[in-house]
């Protein structure tokens, strides 16, 4: 919803102005106040406001205006902000508050333009001076204007009369064919829990759970109409629940399917008499009631009192597509459905096609590639499926179905297939719906890393903070209520259960981009038709976009905020005074080098800055003018040196990829929540007091300890010895590849009385004597452990040690005799994980797979004779062995090379040590030469 976004983007520019130590302008008190109220007001109106037009592909008028109205109060205070920056910067000004109560001589380089009001910024010009105050208050009062005239109108729609839509059906539900593929199993089960489960007598409710279109209703309906459950219940009945559900019209529904009668018999009985005679037509019957679609807990607890518990097997089925429902309904069972695989999917379509006939061979090549596209989603499938069986069976029809499935399924039986799609992003709330749509910026099939798309939710500004917690925290709880209303799915998980990446079905983001462009929420170059591109205030570049039409295009949109590069090579944005999110790197995906830091930090309106950099560059004083810069990422290969003096009042997070950042001075950021990739002056303090996350390169931090809110800490340097962490620490990361370093006992135990340590990784750790033995009491809360590299040859603990261990990895432990029997003993263990070990710690991993069936080993190998040998000894239900033969190449000519350089410069050297492999380097000499 970009109304609401414009809404909330506002609140925080009076926020961020208001709270800031020192301001590049100040707003008028009482405007200040009107502006607020009327925002309140706005936000207030939206979040029960259902549009009239929702279910159409137009814009809705009144949420146009309402983002106009906030995109004009965004222009004029963020435009007068960049003119005063830029004049304090004109006259030498570094330091101290820009004061906006001054005048200037009409002499001076104007910086001013005007926006659509014809007023914006516009010079006064008597012939004498330009009162900039003066200005800002004129134009302010003339938005204030008309977002009056707009709340005026807002205010006069009678919300009740909207927000009722009843959408009750039968147990006939839809006309369209209800096939069933791939869900046998999930049939036999939720059959089985119907009609044989345990406590089968008391009346339960069974939960089907799963994003839109993937197969809930279809699964119920087969259920509902198989023939035994027919004989098994004396009382079938379904109804389909709207979240603007009508509790009479419901129970009458269902009343009139359990006593056969008409519902126009029951048109004078109220809703509590309607209840009561459903209540008595169900006592003593056992009775299997369908509830669909259901949205929010309410309609359960509105009904349940109405089901009575017969203790006769009677059972009350609810199908949804929120997660976190399930848990309300039923504590003990949830059935989650899945996407569909290959073989399933192929089965689904050729139904859908063909019947029992089978699809003919010379179309079975290009129909999977059809059904690829459509990435095991039933929905899709099914209703590509129709449009084909309706078409010619050739392979040029099919092959232009072929070249935009996705586009199809969105296209074909719309008022179907996007309706079905569209109802869980109609049913969010407000305050969700610009993250949902904001997914749409990313490329298809593309994992979004979690930490970014927080960092750039929040840079846009659409979040809605939560009372008490900061933008981040608040981000995070979005993303999981969007995960629990599954239309976002988890792709990868961290190592301690937090997400790590996400992403979104391609329909869904198919449906994000097409509400995106409707409501003008971003522009996606190539992709969104636009007349009015110089209204645009988020522009994506996709991959594969030529650097000509990204910049005939940039050229016409002067107010954007944002741009979102995907390509590799960026344009640099013309006219982008008001640039908030600068998007051209990111650590999955390394874009080119076009930025240099003098030219990047003319961005002063600037909160998200994410690019490549050139030269070997220092960054310039300039940086301070960034007034709300929150993220800074930079992507350099050397060292770059901040300014003397270094102060930024709202920086968030600092983020070196590759380079880093060399700092010989005290450090002040009291908002500083990431700092990575930092080279530190030997014990330098630094005043960061709200540190989260800090990487430090080289160096020693004085005040590590004092730290008390850091959740995540790194080090590469080895020289770290006596060292003390804070009690906050979650993830502790130790040393680095390039060179060993002494981890000694004392360390070890100041690391395992950390309370709240969660991630442990020791990289190139020589343990005293080869030792590692663990005490009672330590790591209390450890679930991953990685060791990599280190010189460890005997590990002594018991599974009271790390009690909620669930995780261990072990690479290149060449010296380790076995994992301890008793790491499998740990009640929490989930799985082990080696790379390039020994034989004996395989073996030993291999025991402990066989003690505990559920605890999954996985071992890679080197490719040779011995590990092939192993790899078929050892290899078991829960235990896999892969070889890696890709390493083993790459081993071979590492070799090659090292024995030629040997030859041509003629060391002093017996053998050749590379990886696991140990080689006398004479006996080449005669091959090589």
């Amino acid at each position: 919803m970009a109304a609401y976004a414009a809404l909330t983007s506002l609140m925080h520019i009076l926020d961020d102005i208001k709270h800031h130590p020192s301001p590049p302008i100040s707003i008028h008190e009482q405007q200040l106040e009107s502006l607020t109220q009327t925002v309140t007001s706005f936000q207030q109106f939206l979040e029960t406001y259902i549009s009239p037009v929702s279910d159409t592909n137009k814009a809705d008028p009144l949420e146009i205006r309402i983002a106009e109205a906030a995109y004009a109060a965004q222009d004029v205070i963020e435009s007068h902000i960049v003119d005063m920056i830029k004049l304090r910067k004109s006259s030498g000004a570094y330091h101290g508050q820009i004061h906006s109560g001054g005048e200037t001589s009409t002499q001076s380089k104007s910086l001013m333009w005007s926006n659509h009001f014809g007023c914006l910024m516009k010079p006064i010009n008597h012939g004498r001076k330009i009162s900039y105050v003066d200005n800002l208050y004129r134009c302010l009062k003339k938005v204030i204007k008309d977002m009056h005239l707009v709340k005026k109108e807002a205010m006069k729609i009678y919300v009740a009369d909207t927000q009722l839509h009843r959408s009750i059906s039968t147990s006939g539900g839809s006309s369209r064919s209800s096939i069933m593929v791939g869900f046998d199993d999930v049939l036999l089960e939720i059959m089985h829990k119907l009609t044989n489960g345990v406590d089968d007598r008391q009346l339960h409710v069974l939960p089907i759970v799963g994003m839109g279109g993937i197969g809930k209703t279809t699964l119920a309906k087969n259920v509902y109409a198989h023939q035994y459950i027919k004989e098994h219940f004396d009382i079938r009945a379904w109804v389909t629940i709207s979240q603007n559900f009508d509790t009479r019209e419901i129970l009458c529904e269902l009343l009139s399917q359990a006593n056969k009668k008409s519902k126009e018999e029951m048109s004078e009985m109220s809703e509590n008499e309607v209840g009561l005679a459903l209540h008595k037509y169900l006592f003593n019957r056992r009775f299997i009631i369908v509830m669909d679609d259901m949205w929010s807990v309410d309609a359960w607890e509105k009904m349940q009192h109405l089901f009575p518990d017969n203790w006769n097997g009677s059972r009350v089925m609810v199908t949804t597509r929120q997660s976190q429902l399930s848990s309300q309904l039923n504590n003990y069972y949830c059935l989650q459905l899945k996407l569909l695989d290959e073989i399933n999917s192929w089965n689904l379509f050729s139904n859908s096609v063909f019947g029992e006939k089978g699809c003919p061979l010379e179309l079975e090549e290009i129909g999977k590639k059809i059904v690829q596209n459509c990435r095991g989603l039933p929905l899709a499938i099914a209703v590509v499926g129709g449009l084909l069986k309706k078409m010619e069976h050739t392979e040029g029809c099919w092959e232009s179905i072929r070249k935009n499935t996705s586009s199809v399924v969105n296209s074909a039986d719309e008022d179907f297939c996007l309706k079905i799609l569209k109802i869980s992003y109609s049913n969010l709330p407000a305050y969700l719906k610009p993250c949902f749509l904001y997914m749409g910026v990313f490329d298809e099939d593309r994992a979004v890393r979690v930490s970014t798309l927080v960092k750039l939710w929040v840079s846009e500004e659409f979040l809605r903070p939560r009372s008490g917690k900061s933008l981040e925290t608040s981000a995070k709880e979005y993303l999981n209520e969007l995960v629990e209303r599954n239309l976002i799915l988890v792709h990868e998980l961290g190592c301690t259960g937090n997400i790590k990446y996400c992403k979104v079905h391609d329909l869904l983001r198919d449906l994000c981009c097409r509400e995106a462009g409707k409501e003008e929420f971003y522009h996606v170059i190539g992709k969104h038709k636009s007349q009015l591109l110089n209204r645009q205030r988020r522009v994506v570049v996709p991959g594969g976009t030529s650097k000509d039409e990204v910049s005939d295009a940039l050229h016409s949109m002067p107010l954007a905020r944002s741009l979102l590069y995907h390509t590799r090579e960026v344009v640099p944005m013309p006219e982008s005074r008001l640039l908030r999110t600068l998007k051209a790197f990111d650590t999955d995906r390394c874009g080119s080098h076009d930025f240099l830091l003098d030219d990047l930090f003319q961005f002063v309106n600037s909160r998200y800055i994410a690019v490549g950099v050139q030269g070997m560059p220092k960054i310039p004083h300039s940086v301070s003018f960034l007034w709300n810069l929150h993220t800074l990422i930079i992507f350099h290969y050397t060292w770059v040196d901040p300014p003397l003096n270094w102060e930024m009042p709202h920086l968030r997070h600092i983020v070196f990829h590759k380079g880093h950042l060399h700092v010989l001075d005290t450090l002040r950021m009291h908002k500083l929540q990431t700092l990575k990739g930092v080279n530190v002056y030997w014990s330098l303090v630094l005043d960061i007091p709200n540190i989260k996350k800090l990487v430090v390169t080289a160096g020693k931090v004085g005040n590590l300890e004092s730290m008390d809110k850091l959740e995540s800490y790194r080090s590469y340097d080895n020289r770290n010895r006596n060292i003390f962490f804070p009690h906050s620490l979650m993830k502790l990361s130790l040393g680095s590849h390039h060179s060993n370093w002494d981890v000694n006992e004392e360390m070890l135990k100041n690391i395992g009385t950390l309370p709240l340590l969660q991630k442990l990784k020791l990289e190139q750790a020589d343990f005293q004597n080869g030792v590692w033995d663990t005490r009672e009491e330590q790591f209390p809360s450890l679930k991953f452990l990685e060791l990599k590299w280190c010189h460890l040859v005997s590990w002594i603990t018991d599974s009271s040690h790390i009690p909620c261990l669930e995780k261990l990895r072990l690479y290149a432990m060449k010296k380790l005799e076995e994992i301890p029997c008793e790491i499998g003993e740990i009640p929490t263990m989930q799985s082990i994980h080696l790379e390039y070990c020994s034989e004996s710690v395989v073996e030993s991993a291999k025991v402990i797979a066989e003690e505990r069936d559920e605890i999954r080993v996985r071992a890679v190998l080197f490719n040779n004779s011995n590990n092939q040998a192993l790899r078929r000894s050892l290899a078991g239900p829960n235990f896999q062995v892969e070889i890696d033969y890709f390493y083993s190449e790459t081993l071979r000519c590492n070799l090659s090379l090292s024995l030629f350089v040997h030859g041509l410069m003629r060391p002093v050297m017996s053998e050749v040590v590379l990886g696991d492999v140990r080689i006398d380097t004479n006996c080449f000499h005669c091959v090589l030469f």
